[in-house]
């Protein structure tokens, strides 16, 4: 079966980076498109950015210009680079992925603590 392992998350100030990473293991499988969404606490969640298998990006009015979502797919991972982070950043971060495996299937990451903060 197909897993979504995430890591990266942490601790960071106002105005620095971070760099999530989330790879695909298993067998037999086929990646389409991959994203990262965000859940802050009381919050419903959002989509922060996808890439499609052909490279196309899509990105939250909130964080454009700041994030940049990238993938490896000889790795079967996808990234997103986070600058400039705000306090407003603050969210569990999941990572979620279309997979063809027995059939074309949706998967979710565990999610990953990132806290901007003083």
């Amino acid at each position: 079966q197909v897993q979504l392992v995430e890591s990266g998350g942490g601790l960071v100030q106002p105005g620095g980076s971070l760099r999530l990473s989330c790879a695909a293991s298993g067998s037999s499988f086929s990646i389409y498109d991959m994203a990262w969404y965000r859940q802050a606490p009381g919050k419903q969640r959002d989509l922060v950015a996808r890439i499609i298998s052909a490279g196309t990006t899509n990105y939250a009015d909130s964080v454009k210009g700041r994030f940049t979502i990238s993938r490896d797919n000889a790795k079967n991972t996808v990234y997103l680079q986070m600058n400039s982070l705000k306090p407003e950043d603050t969210a569990v971060y999941y990572c979620n992925a279309n997979i063809r495996v027995f059939g074309l299937r949706n998967f979710w990451g565990q999610g990953t603590q990132v806290t901007v903060s003083s």
